[in-house]
């Protein structure tokens, strides 16, 4: 959410995934940080010039940053995620995905769906799935 709020953009990796696709995934979507865990780094690939993030690495390393809830820099036009296809033509390609579409999809849910509908949604796929971006945003 942090990364969508400030302009950024996500390509959802799968650790399970091989490390040729992953790190075409990372590679063709010029991905200029990787955020991840500790325990996942071993599993993902090593990119030339991806500078990496490990969130659980220094335990306190947000306590100097401000608690304020900052002004979203995004846009409608902003990129808001890349998802690839499966590559079983060969190899996976992008799919960019900018915010003004994910808000159509949100505000038709809205009218389709009630509240209680929504409140009842689970999220059971994939992040690489595109199924997924409902899951996740039409419940917040």
């Amino acid at each position: 959410l942090a990364v969508l709020k400030a302009g950024g953009a996500y390509v959802p990796l799968d650790p399970d995934y091989p490390q040729d696709r992953l790190a075409h995934m990372l590679r063709d979507s010029q991905a200029q940080i990787l955020l991840t865990e500790s325990a996942l780094l071993s599993l993902l690939p090593a990119v030339e010039s991806l500078k990496t993030l490990q969130l659980d690495a220094q335990p306190g390393w947000l306590d100097a940053y401000s608690l304020e809830n900052p002004a979203p820099r995004a846009t409608a036009d902003n990129l808001s995620y890349v998802i690839y296809t499966s590559g079983s033509t060969g190899l996976p390609k992008g799919v960019a995905i900018a915010h003004r579409n994910v808000l159509a999809l949100i505000d038709w849910s809205s009218r389709v769906y009630g509240t209680d509908d929504l409140q009842g949604v689970l999220a059971s796929t994939s992040i690489c799935f595109d199924l997924s971006v409902w899951e996740l945003f039409v419940t917040l």
